[in-house]
């Protein structure tokens, strides 16, 4: 059994010292019994808030006296202890209206989401498992704890979270929470989409994130509209076994579990159905589908509030994703030119994914993307240029010769691509000498 750090056994040996109970609770408890370990330890007691404040100051921070929580600093760990208690209503399904301190321990895990969840645990190991959730450990199943409705009510976001939890741990949602969850799948409209933005990055990058995807279009596609003409759409043509949303899901599990790269691969091919068009052979052609699919993936990561470089860095993947890249050394100067090296390096990693989840007949692009793989590691290893940082020739330089203003951007600019053509050495006496035409001709265009 992996030890409780001294931090979370420093505050239960105060807490039992003193009279009162005290357990680790909820996440750490499911961890632990996992063998794996925790990413942080809360703490439940049948001590009263102020009583709280008052065993461990002046290390107690009340961060959350109205709900029973309050920090406690602990070896230099922030430890959460939380007073038993009682929910009331929660008519924003997201708080409860009100709370009630209880000396129940198992009231307390009454309240909670699912049985995994609501296990507590002593300083010695004991668990205390009301609800079941070892046995649905052992079992792999998922199941809210009571009435699945009035849980997935109470708090809406327990909708992602369930999904969520199946993915990280593998396990499969027991038939009575499946039902409530789709059935109420429509609260999710109700909770603040930045919460829901946490909750879909580590689905997505979870073990089990496709099956989840799969298994539930319906849910997943009531905060992601976008995705639902893509269940089921068939592409007709020979390149594919799948229709688009579960190509798409195959080939988000066939990347790194990145957010970036798996937010890419389950919005790239969005597109596809708005720009479905069948020829005289009845074979499918989706032309355009990049950039309509990456005007949808700007709509949802905006509408997610997700970080601007995260929602740019996805957009000009799935506008780039189709694009054919030359395999010759210019072609990867290219491209790095216009993307840079890391940008190029998820490109290669997404048209492996894309080409995974394609027919098994038609997955022959591994080794050029490997070729390609190897061409920009040569590239990048002789120092070509291909950005603005590398070039022979400075601002400074430019001003020295009389260029001045937005002129001195525009003409960095042209030397840069002449060096990426070939057509310049990166030399800094070719480039000024170039540089000075650039300035003449410009002089003389204005006069």
């Amino acid at each position: 059994m992996i030890a409780i750090p001294k931090s979370v056994e420093e505050i239960l040996h105060r807490l039992r010292t003193a009279g009162h109970q005290g357990y680790c609770v909820g996440g750490c408890v499911r961890d632990r019994l996992l063998g794996r370990e925790p990413k942080d330890y809360d703490v439940t007691t049948s001590a009263k808030p102020e009583e709280v404040m008052a065993l461990f100051a002046p290390h107690a921070i009340p961060t959350g006296l109205q709900h029973g929580t309050v920090t406690v600093v602990s070896e230099g760990e922030r430890v959460e202890v939380t007073t038993f208690r009682w929910d009331g209503a929660y008519t924003d399904h997201r708080h409860p209206d009100a709370v009630t301190f209880t000396a129940s321990l198992t009231e307390d895990l009454s309240r909670r989401d699912f049985t995994i969840n609501a296990m507590a645990m002593d300083s010695d190991g004991q668990v205390t498992d009301p609800f079941g959730g070892t046995a649905d450990l052992r079992r792999g199943a998922l199941r809210c704890v009571g009435d699945p409705a009035a849980r997935f009510q109470e708090d809406a976001l327990r909708i992602m979270r369930a999904l969520r939890f199946a993915a990280e741990l593998s396990l499969t949602v027991e038939d009575g929470t499946a039902a409530a969850l789709r059935g109420q799948k429509e609260l999710l409209k109700e909770i603040a989409v930045e919460r829901i933005l946490v909750e879909l990055n580590k689905l997505l990058c979870a073990p089990s994130a496709s099956e989840v995807l799969l298994a539930y279009p319906e849910v997943i596609g009531v905060v992601l509209p976008e995705i639902l003409p893509a269940v089921g759409f068939d592409q007709h043509n020979r390149h594919h076994c799948y229709d688009v949303y579960e190509h798409s899901i195959r080939a988000m599990a066939a990347v790194p579990p990145e957010p970036v790269l798996r937010w890419t691969m389950l919005l790239h091919d969005l597109g596809k159905p708005e720009t479905f068009s069948l020829d005289e052979a009845g074979v499918g052609h989706f032309y355009g589908h990049g950039r309509r699919s990456a005007e949808l993936a700007h709509t949802i990561c905006r509408r997610l509030r997700m970080d601007r470089r995260s929602s740019e860095t996805i957009e000009e993947l799935v506008r780039l994703h189709d694009t054919e890249i030359p395999l010759t050394e210019r072609g990867v100067r290219r491209m790095l030119r216009r993307v840079g090296e890391e940008q190029l390096r998820r490109l290669i990693a997404v048209k492996r994914g894309d080409n995974l989840a394609q027919h098994p007949d038609y997955r022959g692009r591994q080794e050029t993307l490997s070729q390609l793989e190897t061409l920009l590691n040569m590239v990048l290893s002789a120092d070509a240029c291909f950005s603005l940082k590398q070039l022979a020739v400075k601002g400074g330089d430019l001003t020295a010769i009389g260029i001045t203003g937005p002129d001195i951007g525009r003409t960095l600019a042209r030397l840069l691509d002449e060096v990426v053509e070939e057509r310049l050495p990166n030399d800094w006496g070719a480039l000024l000498a170039y540089a000075e035409e650039i300035r003449d001709e410009e002089r003389r265009d204005r006069r």
